[in-house]
């Protein structure tokens, strides 16, 4: 006798979202550093979440990802428009797997 199948449960919302249900706790920066740390740090973080929405809507190679579509991207997910060098760094990560 076969085993039914079930579809597995959605482990997170189809639209990306910056403040669902399923995000993690914000935990305040550590205080005391070089002002240059924190723009790097919410750089890294602002390129981490366009490439993922980048992944999510099909764009898998850096071909794809010209800073038109990566700013178009931003302004879908609810982010200020990345920078010249973000989106950069945007198509580093997409072609990091290569």
């Amino acid at each position: 006798m076969a085993a039914a199948v079930l579809p597995l449960p959605m482990s997170r919302p189809m639209s990306p979202s910056l403040s669902g249900p399923l995000s993690l706790p914000r935990k305040p920066l550590p205080a005391g550093l070089p002002r240059e740390w924190y723009v790097a740090h919410n750089r890294r973080l602002k390129t981490m979440r366009l490439a993922i929405a980048l992944l999510d809507s099909g764009v898998y190679e850096p071909s794809q990802a010209g800073n038109r579509r990566i700013r178009a991207t931003a302004e879908l997910i609810g982010v200020r428009p990345p920078s010249d060098i973000t989106c950069r760094m945007v198509r580093a990560l997409l072609g990091y797997g290569h």
